[in-house]
C-alpha cells in the first residue's frame, strides 16, 4: 500500500518512522512546503528501513501523490500572538483548501487521515473540502486520549494496557469523555476487577487519571514544546487497519449526521476502520452524566465548525 504525509513536521516525520518499523506500508511519500525539510526526513527515515522491512521511503511533490490510498495530513500554520482561533481555523480552512484541491486532483480514490489541531473541527473542513463522503475523511480524534486513559489504567492495575477495552470520546481536546462506565479489563466491569486485584478504583485514583488524560499534551508541550511519538504510532495503526482491512473498532473522528441531536458534527467515537475507511460507528453504553458531557462536546465543536469562514 501506497501512503503520503503532507507535512513533514515532528508529527509527520514520527508517523512515517512509525509505519518503517512496522513495514506496513509499500511505498511512503513524504511532502512538505519546505522541500528540503521533506528531503532530509525521508532520507534519515529510509536508513532504519533495513533494520525493519522494505519501504520504498522518499520526499516528493503533489504528483508523487497518484495512486496513494492514504494521505495523511499533518500540515497547517500555527497561531499568531493575540490570534483567536476562530482566526487561526480560517487560516488553515485556507492551507486546507489549496492541500486539499491538490491532493485530489492526483488521488481522487484515497482516503483522507487528517492530524492537524483542532483535529476534529479540521476533520470537519476537509469533509466539505474535498467532497468525499464523510467515512472516506478520518481525523485521529481520541485515538491517542484512548491510548492514554488504557495506559494510565493499566498502570494503575498492574496489568497490560492491551488488556483494558474503553474510550474517549467526543473532542481531541478539553471537553473530551472519559467513558468510564462502558470500560472493561478483559472481559470484566472496571470497577470488578479492581476489586479482584486490590486495587480500588477510588474518587482519587479516578481523578488522578483524569488529569493525566487531559493535561497530558499540556505537560509533554511544558517539557519538548510538542507532542509527536504517541500520535505518530496512533496514526500508523489507522494506516494499518485500513492497508489490512482490519476492520478494527478504533476511536476517530469523522462528521456525524446526528450526535446526539446535534447535527453534522465531526467527533470521535468508536469506529470500524478498514479498506474503504469508516464502516460503522459504534455508540457505547453511557450512563446519564456522560450522555450529556458527550452533547455537550458535540454542540462546542459544532459551534467551532461553524465560526470558521469557508
Amino acid at each position: 500500500m501506497k501512503v503520503a504525509i503532507v507535512g513533514a513536521g515532528m508529527v509527520g516525520s514520527a508517523t512515517a518512522f512509525a509505519l518503517v518499523l512496522q513495514n506496513a506500508v509499500s511505498e511512503l511519500v513524504l511532502i512538505d512546503l519546505n522541500a528540503a525539510r521533506a528531503r532530509a526526513e525521508a532520507e534519515d527515515i529510509a536508513h532504519a528501513v533495513p533494520f525493519a522491512g522494505s519501504t520504498v521511503v522518499r520526499a516528493g511533490d503533489y504528483p508523487d501523490i497518484a495512486g496513494a490510498s492514504v494521505v495523511i495530513l499533518a500540515c497547517g500554520v500555527s497561531q499568531k500572538p493575540g490570534e483567536t482561533r476562530p482566526q487561526l481555523l480560517g487560516r488553515n480552512a485556507e492551507v486546507f483548501r489549496a492541500v486539499i484541491g491538490r491532493v485530489m486532483e492526483v488521488a481522487p480514490g484515497a482516503i483522507l487521515l487528517v492530524a492537524s489541531n483542532p483535529v476534529d473541527v479540521i476533520t470537519q473542513i476537509s469533509t466539505t473540502l474535498s467532497g468525499l463522503p464523510p467515512e472516506r475523511v478520518i481525523g485521529s480524534g481520541t485515538i491517542l486520549d484512548t491510548a492514554r486513559f488504557r495506559w494510565l489504567i493499566g498502570r494503575h492495575l498492574g496489568i497490560s494496557p492491551g488488556s483494558i477495552h474503553g474510550y474517549v470520546l467526543g473532542e481531541h481536546g478539553d471537553s473530551e469523555v472519559l467513558a468510564w462506565s462502558s470500560v472493561r479489563a478483559g472481559s470484566v466491569p472496571l470497577a470488578a476487577f479492581a476489586a479482584q486485584v486490590g486495587a480500588a478504583l477510588t474518587d482519587r485514583v479516578r481523578a488522578e487519571i483524569d488529569h493525566g488524560v487531559r493535561r497530558a499534551a499540556y505537560t509533554i508541550i511544558a517539557g519538548k514544546g510538542a507532542t509527536w511519538y504517541g500520535i505518530g504510532a496512533g496514526l500508523a495503526r489507522i494506516v494499518t487497519a485500513i492497508g489490512r482491512d482490519e476492520q478494527a473498532v478504533l476511536s476517530v473522528s469523522m462528521v456525524e449526521a446526528d450526535a446526539l441531536g446535534v447535527p453534522q458534527v465531526a467527533l470521535s467515537l468508536p469506529r470500524l476502520v478498514g479498506a474503504q475507511g469508516v464502516s460503522a460507528t459504534l455508540w457505547p453504553d453511557l450512563d446519564a452524566p456522560e450522555t450529556e458531557a458527550l452533547r455537550h462536546s458535540a454542540t462546542l465543536l459544532k459551534e467551532m465548525a461553524d465560526s470558521v469562514p469557508l
